[in-house]
């Protein structure tokens, strides 16, 4: 006789072994029709998943993160089945969950259209109608194989021969579809309210660029319709601020086939770059970081000797000269310690903080690249910290508190913070990766800030502490990062003298703050929309004449703004005022100054903001002072004068 105890402490007996279905009956008609699955101590399970001991169960609907993932879940098989009834030829691979919603990726002998996605979801809305139930069945590895076999389902038949073991596995089947899932599942077609088909793309079967290209299809679904159009809203906003086209209105930079996955600056671009690095600079200097240069190509044999090579190695670019194997670094951290190893280094030098715009490149494939946000070529902002061990806190606290003033003055005020433990496969002992967790878990505790705790997901080397942004439309960035790491140093002979005299290896701290550049500044452009806070603004004002008579008014008041180190721009040309206008607000400048004879006459400007606030006419030395305080302000939230 299972007792099974609800989310709310209450208990319920029954006399019988018991599904999560009857449960939910049991506790009302509507929580009964709600119900899209079920939580049983803490595993997700179907409905029909049979309760027969004692056990804390909670009932799951669309409004839990569970459900709307299970409904998602369940959406991909919804659309798998409507492809096949439109498609009969068409072969159905991996279908899996992602942000938002879900893909399948399927084998057929021509490409999808958007007439075909149309037609999808059609399909999709009358299988719903058809109020499907969706059954839970197991079969014998053979029988499943013969099964798939005999529909044709080649791909199926691959992924069951690839999996491990010998143990029985689960299908779920609606109507005339089968396939092969963990689940759980909704009940019944039914359930789906509001779902959409967004685009199909290519993808190489297994992610293996080797291998068959397949087409993948997205799609989204929501609790309701109302959630649908929220999404769908977003999206369209997203839409209008791609970086990478925002890059092209605004002459940001280019990609090209001729150098895949590495960014063409072009001189507003290369400007934004920049003031970011400037910025930095200015930032790590103030904090006694001593920035250093590495080589970009090193000898395959100190990747070896760091571990990178068997664990990076594909991801690798190599080349051969002089009878040796060199690598183009993916990362900076092996030649820090070659900067660090040179001259014997005391515990009175420690911690030892150093830090390098490198230079990176790291392997792709080519579908995964996307604009500046993943590319072959980048910038870190890389610093390695030398420390002791009694150094970790205090030297991970200070940078938290770097950290999240930068991001502050970008604009970002909401930080996700997120500590990643031990993993199962690591080296060290112990005892070491308790002080280099209860350091981190220090450090985030004396902030006062809300962490999460992400078990197993540390490096092999240590824990480490992650930080993502959240931008203006809630999409989460990770950027930021710091890991301990006792082991690359001992690897490649790191020491210094201890106050006893004896030799020791030091701790290594890697951290980031923006990541690489280029990815950080598709972060800004899609954030500001193109429209940077003056601060970062390639051109921060333009000066837009009315007619000739005031071209050497112009000339002479745009010499005085950069005198005063403005970044100042200037439009001299025989058109309209109007037209001028429009164009500049289209290219997101902070400020346009408009001078016409009284402006001459007065010695001032018209200012205008590229929102259209109408500032009136400023005397020049009224306007530095806005234009000084509005560049002072940074990116913080609080600036009411950035347009």
């Amino acid at each position: 006789m299972p007792q099974v105890t609800l989310p709310d402490g209450s208990k319920r007996d029954y006399k019988d072994p018991v599904t999560v279905a009857q449960i939910a009956q049991s506790i009302g008609a509507g929580l009964a029709k709600a119900a899209l699955a079920g939580r049983v101590d803490g595993e997700l399970v179907d409905t029909s998943y049979l309760v027969a001991a004692d056990s804390d169960i909670a009932i799951v609907t669309e409004r839990d993160d569970d459900g709307l993932e299970v409904l998602r879940h369940s959406c991909a098989h919804l659309m798998a089945q409507a492809v096949q009834r439109l498609f009969p030829k068409a072969q159905v691979t991996i279908g899996p969950v992602i942000e938002d919603g879900f893909f399948y990726d399927f084998a057929f002998e021509r490409t999808f259209t958007p007439a075909d996605l149309a037609a999808i979801e059609k399909t999709m809305g009358a299988i719903v109608k058809e109020n499907l139930d969706v059954e839970r069945s197991v079969l014998a590895r053979k029988e499943a194989i013969a099964l798939f076999k005999e529909m044709g389902e080649d791909y199926k038949v691959e992924i069951i021969e690839s999996i491990p073991g010998e143990e029985d596995l689960s299908f779920y089947r609606q109507g005339e579809f089968i396939d092969l899932c963990r689940g759980p599942h909704v009940p019944n077609t039914s359930k789906f309210k509001a779902f959409k088909l967004t685009n199909v793309a290519g993808a190489y079967w297994r992610g293996d660029s080797e291998k068959e290209m397949l087409q993948r299809v997205y799609g989204t679904a929501w609790a309701s319709k109302k959630d649908l159009e929220l999404y769908l809203e977003r999206l369209e906003e997203a839409e209008k601020r791609d970086h990478r086209k925002l890059g092209k209105q605004l002459g940001l930079f280019h990609f090209q086939e001729e150098a895949p996955g590495m960014a063409f600056w072009h001189p507003k671009g290369w400007k934004i770059y920049q003031i970011v690095k400037d910025y930095m600079q200015k930032v790590q200097n103030d904090n006694n970081y001593q920035e250093i240069s590495t080589p970009q190509l090193v000898d395959f044999t100190l990747w070896e000797k760091s571990g990178h090579a068997s664990k990076f190695s594909e991801e690798m670019f190599s080349v051969e000269s002089d009878n040796r194997t060199y690598a183009l670094k993916p990362m900076n951290c092996p030649c820090h310690i070659q900067v660090f190893n040179q001259g014997l280094k005391s515990y009175r030098d420690l911690p030892l903080r150093m830090a390098e715009f490198g230079s990176c490149h790291r392997y792709e494939p080519s579908g995964s690249m996307h604009g500046l946000m993943r590319v072959r070529s980048f910038v870190q902002d890389d610093g390695h910290i030398f420390c002791t061990e009694e150094q970790i806190q205090s030297e991970v606290a200070d940078f938290m508190e770097l950290l999240l003033a930068i991001y502050r003055d970008f604009g970002f005020d909401e930080v996700i913070l997120r500590l990643s433990t031990r993993p199962d496969k690591r080296v060290g002992s112990d005892e070491l990766w308790d002080k280099a967790e209860q350091a981190l878990k220090d450090a985030l505790i004396a902030k006062g800030l809300p962490w999460e705790l992400v078990p197993g997901e540390g490096a092999f080397y240590g824990p480490k502490i992650e930080y993502s942004l959240k931008d203006c439309m809630g999409r989460i960035q990770q950027c930021g990062t710091i890991q301990v790491d006792f082991v690359l140093p001992e690897r490649l002979g790191a020491q210094y003298v201890a106050e006893d005299s004896s030799r020791k290896t030091p701790v290594m701290l890697h951290r980031a703050i923006l990541g690489s550049f280029e990815r950080f500044i598709g972060v800004l452009i899609e954030h500001y929309s193109g429209a940077m806070p003056t601060w970062l603004a390639p051109e921060q004002a333009i000066i837009l004449n009315i007619t000739d008579k005031q071209s050497e008014y112009c000339l002479n008041l745009q010499e005085t703004l950069k005198n005063k180190g403005f970044r100042v721009a200037i439009d001299l040309r025989n058109e309209k005022i109007g037209f001028k206008i429009r164009e500049h607000t289209l290219q997101k400048v902070p400020y346009l100054l408009v001078v016409g004879n009284k402006e001459v006459e007065s010695n001032s400007v018209a200012v205008r903001k590229r929102n259209g606030e109408d500032l009136g006419a400023l005397k020049i030395e009224d306007f530095c002072v806005r234009l000084g305080q509005d560049v002072a302000n940074f990116g913080r939230s609080d600036n009411k004068q950035s347009g």
